[in-house]
């Protein structure tokens, strides 16, 4: 028996940093929310066979809210398909971003320690912008989320 072969990408979200956030909460990323994005671009570029085709192999594997890094899997033959539509995708919800991909692999296991590698990096140049104002819950949560990506499988 031949297992599925995928691909797997560690990509990270700029949020617009000129979006006034007064009137609204900002944009917290989900994995529901960078899905439907994601799902919503592949329909509109590629219509409903496109999304059909990619649909059965893409999840969204891991997101960082804090540092913004994510993980997406999908299938060897459809990779290209969908980190054209991730590039394609302008908004999550009203606030605009744009996708930098950091790596691109054939292994779960090298994806992760890329993403482990940049999530370590970008914490450090959070806590150094935040200073005073970084409190204890969020350095739990970003334990946690440390955690959850050690903890990746297929």
């Amino acid at each position: 028996m031949v297992g599925f072969k995928n691909r797997y990408m560690v990509m990270e979200v700029f949020l617009d940093p000129n979006k006034d956030f007064s009137t609204g909460e900002p944009i917290i990323i989900t994995q529901f929310n960078l899905s439907k994005a994601i799902k919503d671009s592949i329909l509109t570029n590629f219509g409903e066979c496109g999304l059909a085709s990619s649909f059965s192999s893409f999840q969204v594997k891991y997101v960082n809210p804090i540092t913004k890094v994510c993980i997406f899997r999908t299938s060897r033959e459809d990779y290209q398909k969908v980190w054209a539509a991730i590039t394609m995708v302008r908004s999550i919800g009203n606030c605009p971003v744009v996708f930098n991909l950091l790596d691109l692999s054939g292994s779960i296991k090298a994806c992760k320690n890329a993403a482990l590698k940049c999530d370590e990096l970008k914490f450090e140049q959070y806590k150094l912008s935040t200073g005073d104002r970084l409190t204890a819950d969020i350095q739990q949560h970003m334990q946690n989320c440390l955690e959850k990506i050690k903890l990746l499988e297929h």
